[in-house]
């Protein structure tokens, strides 16, 4: 017969695995297209990734406030990555998704995205220099084996800046 445990007591020998064997692999970082850029999320600030559901506009606000999406229940603000760096804005087609970030900082906010492109290992990107005039939440800049650039994204720091929390057009 097979031992039952409580919940608590599976969380927690969970949390100990996880624990475990944070050190011995990499930092994994995911990657995500808007407009023309590539850009990199912590795993940890990544938050949950949904489909692009349909969007409620809201008058009065900023091009790049795509609106509100309801997303089982719970409502989320949605901000077109692209259009807020000052690019074009991002198609709305079946390979669009929302990532919501802000769920891990106490906020409902979700980025729009062309796509999702996967997983990314530190190790095989190379730091380059940040643009001078780049952002706090986006000062960190690497290379891959492609060619590819990619901006770091830090979702604290982009939840906390006055220029995304300023919507009102």
């Amino acid at each position: 017969m097979t031992k039952k445990i409580s919940l608590h007591e599976f969380q927690s020998y969970l949390a100990a695995r996880l624990a475990g064997t944070s050190n011995q692999t990499p930092a994994g970082l995911l990657g995500v297209q808007a407009g023309s850029q590539y850009w990199l999320l912590d795993l940890a600030d990544s938050g949950e990734i949904v489909t692009l559901t349909p969007l409620t506009t809201v008058p009065l606000t900023k091009a790049w406030f795509a609106g509100i999406a309801n997303i089982r229940g719970n409502l989320y603000s949605v901000v077109d990555l692209s259009a807020f760096v000052g690019k074009e804005a991002t198609p709305r087609n079946s390979s669009s998704r929302l990532l919501l970030v802000g769920s891990r900082h106490g906020s409902n906010a979700a980025l729009l995205v062309n796509r999702m492109i996967g997983l990314r290992n530190v190790d095989a990107l190379t730091p380059e220099p940040a643009a001078s005039d780049a952002p706090a939440w986006a000062a960190e800049t690497y290379s891959d084996n492609e060619g590819r650039r990619w901006n770091k994204l830090r979702v604290r720091e982009l939840l906390a800046d006055e220029a995304f929390m300023d919507i009102a057009a």
